[in-house]
């Protein structure tokens, strides 16, 4: 973060699904860093507790990514963005292969790669020429995990579009940030005892000998639209976890 937290002093930063996890710790240090950030999400009570936790000159808005017209409705009323970052999420696409019921992974394919790339489209007209646009992935898009197929499908194809998108719509800057397993509510569907067994499993192989936190990804998204030579990147956050070990 910046040592004189006033590296985004008055522009506008949107945090399209910032009411929890990775995009409400990223909302926090934009926040704390001088922006006047949006956040959106589809809980009123949550986005309000969100912006009491985020402080600075923050507010909040109900919008459903999957929305057009409430997308539409949103930017008309948002003004000029200086940044976006695009945080929206879905919970239901992964799985064995061989019975991945292909409804669900659809639905994934809406609930995240549609709701990005609609997010993204519709901002467009109101985004500084020369801001930036920082879509959250997922490491399962290069992984080779079992059960990942549909997670790696959705989260690969946002990551494909990040250079051609980022030649394409110049002199905006577009990136991707890649999480590897971050300790959030995502994981909450995962009875306790067993997500903290699989999260000391995943600690013990990787090289910074832990899984990541909100605030890890949050770094990284500051980065992306914090530094003006960076684009058409997709940066991996995943404490090494990607990394050929020879395990």
């Amino acid at each position: 973060m910046s040592s004189s937290g006033s590296v985004f002093a008055g522009q506008v930063v949107v945090v399209m699904g910032g009411s929890s996890g990775i995009g409400e710790a990223a909302a926090a240090a934009f926040a704390a860093d001088g922006a006047e950030v949006v956040v959106t999400g589809r809980s009123r009570e949550r986005l309000d507790q969100a912006v009491t936790r985020i402080g600075g000159a923050s507010r909040g808005h109900c919008v459903d990514a999957t929305d057009q017209a409430g997308l539409d409705a949103f930017f008309a009323t948002v003004g000029t963005v200086d940044h976006l970052v695009v945080a929206v999420s879905g919970a239901v696409g992964g799985g064995p292969f061989a019975d991945l019921d292909l409804t669900d992974l659809a639905a994934g394919f809406d609930a995240k790669f549609w709701a990005q790339v609609r997010v993204v489209q519709t901002a467009l007209p109101h985004l500084r020429k020369d801001g930036s646009v920082t879509l959250i992935t997922a490491a399962s898009a290069r992984a080779a995990f079992p059960g990942t197929a549909g997670l790696a499908a959705i989260n690969g194809a946002l990551e494909a579009m990040v250079p051609p998108l980022a030649v394409e719509l110049a002199p905006l800057r577009i990136n991707a940030v890649s999480p590897g397993v971050v300790d959030t509510a995502w994981w909450d569907r995962v009875p306790a005892e067993q997500r903290r067994a699989l999260f000391d499993g995943l600690a013990a192989t990787t090289p910074v000998g832990r899984v990541g936190r909100p605030e890890d990804l949050a770094s990284a998204i500051h980065l992306m639209a914090a530094n003006t030579f960076i684009t058409g990147v997709v940066l991996d956050c995943t404490g090494g976890a990607n990394l050929a070990t020879g395990r």
